[in-house]
C-alpha cells in the first residue's frame, strides 16, 4: 500500500507529458492552434472580394475596397466608360499617412474603411483611429484635420433642459430662447432685456420648456415648443476596478431607463409671434407617450406635425396640429394587438409637402408600403402586397411616382431571407425586379438613380459585383468576381443551408450547419448552437464569409449551427408575434425540431451532446436553454445576458415584453427561474457593461447561489458589452471541450502564450 501513491503520481505525470499524443482527435492543442489561425489564413486566400462600394456624390464614379491575395486595394470605377483603376497610389498615401500619424502602415494594408472624395476628386478625407485626415492627391501630403467626433458616453442627463443656444427664425429677424424655464423671443442678435418678449409664463424647473424642441414655422410667424415634465432619473453605478492610468479604481454613473420607469411627459404648445397668443393642444391623441418626435412644420406653414409612439408600442400615430386652433388629428393611425415594430420597420416619406404620405405597416400580416392621402388621413392604396416582406426603402422618386426598395420572400422556392431590389409605382403597378436570382443582394444606387452596384453571394457561393442599369437591372459590367480557388485547396468547407418544419408543422425554419475541415461523417460530433433570438432582426448569415467564429469553434471537433426560430423578424407578422411577452421562448420549440431533423438526416449529429452560446439577448437565451429546455441542451455559455427583462434598457424590452409590466416578465426571467438550472453553465460579464446593466448577471448569480446550483463565472475587468475577447473566446472553447467532448483542454499555464486575434 505504501508504494501505490507514488505509482499513481507517476501515471498522472506520464499522462500529462504524453497528453498531445494520447488525446482523442478532438480538442487537442493542434486543434486550438488551427482554430486561432483560421481567420487570417482563410481571408488571405480569398481574392477579388468587394466588401464596400460607395458612389461619389453627384457623379457616375464609384470607389470600392477589395481583397487581393495578401492585401487590400481601393479601386475607382468610371461607370460611363466602364473602366476601373486604382483609386490612388497606395505607396504614396501610406508614406503620407505615416508621416502625419507617426505610425507605420503598410501600403497593402491601409487601415481606413471609408473614403470621401472632395475638391472634384482631387483630395481624400478619411478616418484612422481617433483622427480625421486629408490627403491632397496631387502631392500626397497628408494632414491631420482634427479628432473624430464621437457621441459623448455616458450621455449627460438633462442636456435638453440645460441647452441655451437660441433658435433663429427662418427670416433671420428673430430668435427664440429659454429663460427661467419659459419661452422668450427677441430681435436676432440683441441681448438687451428690454427687447425680450415673454411668450410663456407656466414653465418651471419641474415642468420646463426646452431649447431643443423650439421649432419655427417656415413663415417665421409661429413657434412650436415642448414643455417637459421630467420622469424618473435612474442611475446605474459603475466601478472600473483596473484603470490604465492609475492604481486605484474609478467610479462613474450612467443614466439608464428601465422597463416600468416613469418617463418624461412632453406637451406641445404653439405661440403666435405677432399676437403673442398661446395655443394649447388637446392631448387626446397622444395621452401616454413613450416618445414624441421633433416638432416639424409643413413647408407652407399650414400645420405642425409630430409622431406619437404610445407606451407599450401598440399604437403609433403621425399627428398634425392646426396652429390657429390647436386641433390635432391623426394622419396615420397604426394600432396592433401585439406591437408596432418602431425600431426596425417604421418608415415614412412625405410626398409634395405632406399632400401624400408613404407609410410602412404590417397590418395585413406582412411588412408592406401604403400610400396615404395626407389631407384626409385615408389610405389611397396599398403600394406593395403579397406573402413577402419589404426590407427597406432605398429611394422615393416624387416626380416619377416610384419607390425603389429591397424585399425578401417574393420568389417561391428561394431562401425567404434573400434580399432583392425592386421598383414599383405609387399606385402599386409596374413592380419590377432588378435582380431575382437565388442569391442575397446588397445594392447601392448612383445619386441620379440611373445606375446601381449589385453585390450578390450566398454562404456557399462567393460574391460577384456587377454594375447594372437601374431602370431594368440590365448588367453593364462585371466589376469583380471573387476567386476562392486557393481557399478550397486549403480545405475550406462552405456552411450548409438546412431547413426543417417549425412547431406548426408548416413553416420552414432556416439555419446553417458548419463542420470542421477534417470532418469525418463516420464519427459522432457534439453540436453547439450560436444563438441570438432578438426580435429586432434575423441573424443567420446569408452572404459569403471566408471565415467566422463559428468556423473556428468547429475546428475543435464540433458541428456548429445557427438558426432563426419563430419570434425573430423578416418573416410574417404571425412569425414575429411569437416573441410577444414571451422572450423566454426564443424560438426553442422550432430550434429543437430543426436539430432533430438534422440528426435524422446526418448520423454524425449527436443529439445527446448539444451546447449553446450567445451574447446579450443571446446570453439570456443561452442560459434559458438550460432552464426551460434542460432535457435537450447540456451546456451553455452566456455572455453579458439580459437575464431579467426588467433590468435591461427600456426601449428594447418594453417593445417586446409590453407595458405595463406584468407576470410575463417574471415568467421569462432567468433570475426568477434560476432554481431550474440543469447542465453546465458558464457566465460572462463585463464590469463596465453600459448596454446591459452588469447587475443583471450578478442577480442571476445570486439566485443560483441561493438555489445551491453549480456554475462557472468570468468577470472581465475594464470590458463593456462583450463576448469576452480573445481570453473569453479561449475560455468558451475550453468549456465546451471539457463538457461536450469530455476532454481536458491544454494546460495554458504551461504553454507559452501567443498573440491571437479574437474570432
Amino acid at each position: 500500500m505504501k508504494g501505490k501513491p507514488c505509482v499513481a503520481i507517476s501515471v498522472v505525470l506520464l499522462v500529462l507529458v504524453a497528453w498531445p499524443a494520447m488525446a482523442p482527435a478532438q480538442g487537442r492543442l493542434a486543434d486550438y492552434e488551427r482554430a486561432a489561425g483560421l481567420r487570417d489564413k482563410f481571408q488571405a486566400l480569398t481574392a477579388e472580394v468587394v466588401d464596400r462600394a460607395v458612389w461619389i456624390e453627384k457623379s457616375h464614379h464609384l470607389w470600392y475596397r477589395k481583397s487581393v491575395k495578401g492585401a487590400t486595394r481601393f479601386m475607382l470605377l468610371d461607370a460611363d466608360t466602364l473602366t476601373t483603376r486604382l483609386a490612388f497610389d497606395h505607396e504614396k498615401l501610406a508614406a503620407g499617412l505615416n508621416a502625419a500619424s507617426g505610425e507605420k502602415f503598410k501600403p497593402e494594408k491601409l487601415p481606413m474603411r471609408t473614403l470621401t472624395f472632395t475638391d472634384g476628386e482631387k483630395a481624400l478625407e478619411f478616418e484612422v483611429g481617433d483622427w480625421k485626415y486629408r490627403c491632397d492627391l496631387a502631392t500626397y501630403v497628408v494632414t491631420k484635420v482634427g479628432p473624430v467626433e464621437r457621441e459623448q458616453w455616458p450621455p449627460v442627463w438633462g442636456a435638453q433642459f440645460t441647452a441655451r443656444e437660441p433658435k433663429a427664425s427662418p427670416d433671420g429677424k428673430r430668435e427664440a430662447f429659454i429663460k427661467n424655464s419659459n419661452v422668450y423671443a427677441r430681435p436676432k442678435g440683441s441681448t438687451a432685456a428690454k427687447d425680450e418678449v415673454v411668450l410663456s409664463w407656466d414653465g418651471s424647473e419641474g415642468n420646463a420648456y426646452v431649447t431643443r424642441s423650439l421649432s419655427w414655422s417656415p413663415d417665421s410667424k409661429k413657434l412650436a415648443a415642448y414643455r417637459v415634465q421630467p420622469g424618473y432619473r435612474r442611475i446605474v453605478q459603475y466601478v472600473q476596478s483596473s484603470p490604465a492610468d492609475q492604481l486605484q479604481p474609478k467610479a462613474f454613473t450612467v443614466d439608464y431607463q428601465k422597463p416600468g420607469d416613469a418617463l418624461d411627459i412632453e406637451r406641445p404648445v404653439i405661440f403666435n409671434i405677432e399676437t403673442r397668443a398661446r395655443v394649447d393642444i388637446d392631448a387626446g391623441l397622444f395621452p401616454n407617450a413613450f416618445e414624441l418626435s421633433d416638432l416639424t412644420w409643413w413647408k407652407d406653414s399650414r400645420a405642425v406635425t409630430f409622431e406619437y409612439n404610445q407606451r407599450g408600442h401598440q399604437a403609433y400615430r403621425v399627428i398634425e396640429v392646426d396652429p390657429a386652433t390647436g386641433k390635432a388629428r391623426a394622419l396615420v393611425n397604426e394600432e396592433s394587438k401585439t406591437f408596432f415594430c418602431y425600431s426596425g420597420k417604421k418608415y415614412r416619406f412625405d410626398v409634395a409637402d405632406g399632400k401624400e404620405i408613404i407609410w410602412m405597416s404590417e397590418r395585413d400580416g406582412w411588412n408592406h408600403l401604403y400610400l396615404y392621402d395626407g389631407l384626409t388621413g385615408k389610405v389611397k392604396n396599398q403600394i406593395t402586397t403579397g406573402p413577402w416582406v419589404v426590407r427597406g426603402v432605398d429611394k422615393v422618386d416624387e416626380d416619377k411616382r416610384q419607390v425603389w426598395f429591397g424585399a425578401s420572400g417574393m420568389t417561391a422556392g428561394q431562401d425567404p431571407y434573400f434580399v432583392h431590389a425592386y421598383r414599383v409605382n405609387f399606385d402599386g403597378t409596374g413592380l419590377t425586379a432588378l435582380n431575382d436570382d437565388a442569391f442575397n443582394h446588397t445594392v447601392a444606387y448612383s445619386t441620379d438613380m440611373t445606375l446601381m452596384i449589385d453585390t450578390s453571394s450566398r454562404v456557399d457561393q462567393p460574391p460577384v459585383c456587377l454594375l447594372r442599369r437601374a431602370a431594368d437591372g440590365t448588367v453593364l459590367k462585371q466589376i469583380e468576381k471573387a476567386d476562392i480557388k486557393d481557399l478550397l485547396k486549403a480545405g475550406w468547407r462552405a456552411p450548409e443551408v438546412f431547413t426543417a418544419k417549425g412547431r406548426d408543422g408548416r413553416t420552414d425554419i432556416w439555419g446553417i450547419i458548419v463542420r470542421p475541415m477534417n470532418f469525418d461523417k463516420s464519427r459522432k460530433y457534439a453540436v453547439i448552437e450560436n444563438i441570438y433570438a432578438g426580435p429586432q432582426d434575423s441573424f443567420v448569415p446569408k452572404s459569403f464569409m471566408a471565415a467566422s467564429g463559428m468556423m473556428s469553434l468547429a475546428e475543435l471537433g464540433f458541428i456548429v449551427v445557427q438558426v432563426d426560430g419563430m419570434g425573430t423578424s423578416n418573416r410574417s407578422k404571425a412569425f414575429h408575434d411569437v416573441c410577444w411577452k414571451n422572450l423566454a421562448d426564443a424560438g426553442f420549440p422550432d430550434r429543437i425540431l430543426w436539430h432533430k431533423a438534422a440528426a435524422a438526416k446526418y448520423p454524425s449529429y449527436d443529439l445527446s451532446r448539444v451546447g449553446v452560446y450567445g451574447t446579450s439577448a443571446g446570453g439570456q437565451s443561452a442560459m434559458g436553454a438550460l432552464l426551460f429546455y434542460p432535457g435537450f441542451y447540456k451546456a451553455a455559455v452566456a455572455s453579458c445576458g439580459c437575464h431579467d427583462n426588467r433590468m435591461d434598457k427600456i426601449w428594447w424590452n418594453e417593445q417586446w415584453m409590453g407595458w405595463p409590466l406584468g407576470p410575463e416578465y417574471a415568467a421569462s426571467s432567468n433570475v426568477d427561474n434560476a432554481a431550474k438550472l440543469q447542465g453546465k453553465l458558464l457566465l460572462y460579464v463585463g464590469e463596465l457593461d453600459t448596454n446591459v446593466d452588469p447587475s443583471s448577471t450578478m442577480q442571476v448569480v445570486n439566485a443560483l447561489i441561493k438555489a445551491n446550483k453549480d456554475f462557472e463565472m468570468l468577470v472581465l475587468p475594464g470590458e463593456n458589452h462583450t463576448s469576452g475577447g480573445v481570453y473569453g473566446e479561449r475560455k468558451r472553447y475550453d468549456f465546451f471541450v471539457r463538457n461536450l467532448l469530455g476532454v481536458n483542454p491544454p494546460d495554458w499555464n504551461r504553454i507559452e502564450p501567443k498573440k491571437e486575434k479574437a474570432q
